[in-house]
């Protein structure tokens, strides 16, 4: 979810990458996760999990907006663009535009690699395991940078959204990009979030807003997701190869707005 990717209340967000096991939706949820969502909200999100979880490989385009509240109380809001493609089984492929770098991150299962297209420099870690949340986690806590959307690539996508869950509402319908949504708000002790996911036999997320409570100004993460696919993800595009006079890096930090700062490797 950019430099603040991982949404404003990074705690609470770090809450959200446990990964609880559940089956399908005729299987019942985790009582934590039921206890305070409408059946109609737990349904609708229930579905929208089965659709992203049963696909073997998906991609989506995206635009994110990250809201920074400063010392003097002006809120300012950081927008970024990009693209992400997930092969469960072979990994993922991140781009991201933004105002101060533009940058790809492709996991191939073992490694995560980090471009800067800019400056032509890059730096590589290793994943703690096979899987997308893995890969994002450890990326996140390396380098500050996060997955935006990495809540529905996860392997259940509904146990990592209703961590932590107190409430649960269908808000009522709505459009997003012109497509007619049932949109949803839960609420958390830290942060309260809303979710639109389309109408159809193939629900799916086209927005989600965080924001989070108690701190100063309230800023909010909000992301839009568009061009949902699940085909025509070719598997060579999870391995990277260094572009030619590319410079490796020992360290990449991203601050709340996007930008990087560098160290190289001696």
């Amino acid at each position: 979810m950019d430099g603040g990717l991982r949404l404003p209340g990074a705690a609470w967000r770090r809450q959200l990458t446990a990964m609880l096991v559940a089956a399908g939706c005729m299987v019942a949820w985790p009582v934590s996760a039921q206890d305070g969502i409408e059946p109609e909200a737990h349904r609708i999100l229930a579905a929208m999990s089965e659709a992203l979880k049963s696909a073997p490989t998906l991609s989506a385009d995206y635009d994110v907006d990250q809201e920074v509240v400063y010392l003097q109380g002006q809120k300012i809001q950081y927008s970024a663009s990009g693209s992400i493609a997930v092969d469960r089984e072979q990994g993922f492929r991140l781009k991201r535009m933004g105002p101060f770098a533009q940058a790809e991150v492709i996991f191939d299962g073992d490694t995560i690699s980090l471009h800067d297209k800019v400056l032509n420099v890059y730096a590589q870690l290793r994943s703690p395991g096979p899987s997308v949340e893995d890969a994002a986690e450890e990326l996140r806590a390396a380098t500050g940078l996060d997955t935006p959307g990495a809540d529905f690539l996860a392997r259940d996508p509904y146990a990592v959204l209703t961590d932590g869950v107190t409430e649960g509402t269908v808000v009522g319908s709505a459009f997003v990009n012109g497509v007619e949504c049932d949109h949803l708000a839960f609420r958390t002790d830290i942060a309260d979030w809303q979710i639109w996911i389309s109408r159809g036999s193939r629900p799916l997320p086209l927005k989600y807003v965080i924001t989070t409570k108690w701190t100063t100004g309230a800023p909010q993460y909000s992301l839009r997701l568009s061009n949902w696919k699940s085909d025509g993800i070719e598997g060579e595009q999870f391995q990277f190869a260094p572009p030619a006079a590319a410079k490796k890096l020992e360290h990449v930090h991203a601050d709340v707005t996007g930008e990087l700062s560098l160290e190289a490797v001696q």
